[in-house]
């Protein structure tokens, strides 16, 4: 049968080919990113609010792993087609049952938490990332420089900044910037101190709009801060990768990362089985909250660390996988099973 046609991009910048080594570097903002959204939700999950009417923790807004989380369902979505399209007659076939796997799953969580994002990376990326996928690459960069400005200006943050990031980190892969992650210190150094300097005048401006009582353009200037806040934190994970710490950042994050579908969902049953059965007060109370997300982190740490020992990958992702390929793929490491 005839392959689809993908666009082609010059033959050293062409997607990753099957079988490439596994980028831990994802693993790890995957689960730092992890963590930060616990934290941002956990309060919102034991009262059952809404992550997008108000800041659980008073002026810290550590919504940040969200803007992480879509940037890598990006990239990871554009792997997942260059790896489809090595494998099957109709790659994007694969990435919609992908989708309507997610979506699904998505519906199911929403009974436990109205508050929920799986639905929502679901339909974003059946309505933008998928069809972005026959764009060239350069229109893939021009389109993210398009919606994400849009999201922080006209206040449409929520989906519209979960598009532009998602087309980024799939434009990042088409770029190849993605496979020479984990070699590069000096890109990472210099986009850093260019997000730090932009964070700081954008504070300033934030700090002299409130002086004279400026508050219209307030929560642009607020968004456009978090956003440079995030990509200092990415790329100061990422330098640190490259230094002494790695080992240290691998083994407290990257097993996190690694199942971070099963901990996203099984995060929500730990909490509400945390407020409502065991009635710690999570919600009224923010040293609770910490402490509650603390213990939950830990938990889904051992869990995964040990899960990870004897099976390729966690049971939820094993799962997803499974309605993507519609083929069982093994999941223990041993060849017995």
């Amino acid at each position: 049968m005839p392959r689809e046609d993908l666009p082609e991009a010059p033959s050293s910048h062409r997607l990753p080919s099957l079988g490439r080594p596994r980028i831990i570097a994802l693993d790890v903002l995957r689960g730092f990113a992890l963590c930060e959204i616990l934290l941002a939700n956990i309060q919102l999950i034991a009262t059952g609010a809404s992550a997008v009417v108000v800041q659980p923790m008073g002026d810290w807004d550590p919504w940040l792993g969200l803007p992480i989380f879509s940037l890598l369902f990006g990239i990871g979505f554009a792997l997942l087609l260059s790896s489809a399209a090595n494998r099957a007659p109709r790659p994007r076939l694969v990435l919609l049952r992908q989708l309507l796997a997610l979506l699904a799953i998505g519906l199911v969580h929403m009974l436990l938490w109205p508050g929920e994002i799986l639905t929502i990376y679901a339909i974003v990326g059946m309505l933008v990332l998928l069809p972005s996928t026959w764009l060239p690459r350069w229109a893939m960069a021009s389109l993210a420089a398009a919606l994400i400005p849009a999201a922080i200006i006209f206040g449409m943050g929520g989906p519209l900044l979960i598009a532009g990031l998602f087309v980024l980190g799939s434009a990042l892969v088409r770029y190849g910037v993605i496979e020479r992650i984990e070699q590069s210190t000096r890109g990472p150094l210099l986009l850093g101190l260019l997000f730090a300097a932009a964070l700081a005048t954008t504070l300033w401006a934030k700090a002299g709009l409130r002086a004279v009582g400026a508050t219209t353009h307030l929560p642009a200037v607020t968004s456009l801060a978090d956003l440079l806040l995030v990509g200092v934190y990415v790329c100061g994970l990422l330098l640190l990768l490259r230094t002494p710490l790695r080992p240290v950042l691998q083994f407290v994050f990257a097993p996190l990362g690694r199942m971070a579908l099963t901990n996203y969902l099984t995060a929500t049953l730990l909490v509400l089985v945390a407020s409502r059965v065991l009635g710690l007060p999570i919600g009224q109370s923010l040293e609770t909250a910490y402490w509650t997300a603390g213990a939950i982190l830990l938990t889904q740490w051992l869990f995964s660390a040990l899960w990870l020992r004897h099976y390729r990958q966690g049971p939820l992702e094993w799962l997803w996988r499974w309605t993507t390929w519609l083929h069982r793929p093994r999941l223990s490491r041993t060849r017995t099973s």
